[in-house]
């Protein structure tokens, strides 16, 4: 089963979920939200779903989402940051004034 991505803001980030029905919690990213920008400040995948690109497809759901919601996004987290750099079609995300901070 593909792998799902879900918001969980009660706990504030998104988390995906992978293995045989896609119902274990395989990594999250975590996030602060304020206004209408959202910090980005960790992200973590289970080592036993390691090197299954679950760390990019969280990154993109999440990035795609936000998007969605018309969020502005501040890459603190340096997997994000690093995604996002890999995938410049995502830099429009982060406000100019804050992207030579975050070296984007």
């Amino acid at each position: 089963m593909e792998p799902r991505v879900v918001d969980n803001p009660e706990q504030s980030r998104f988390e995906i979920y992978a293995g045989e029905s896609a119902a274990e919690l395989a990594g999250f990213a975590e996030y602060h939200l304020h206004g209408v920008e959202i910090a980005f400040i960790h992200t973590e995948i289970d080592p036993r779903f390691g090197g299954q690109g679950l760390g990019g497809k969280l990154a993109q759901a999440a990035l795609d989402e936000v998007r969605a919601r018309g969020l502005r996004v501040l890459p603190y987290c340096p997997f994000i940051r690093g995604w996002i750099r890999k995938h410049p079609e995502y830099v429009d995300l982060v406000p100019m004034e804050h992207r030579e901070k975050f070296e984007l």
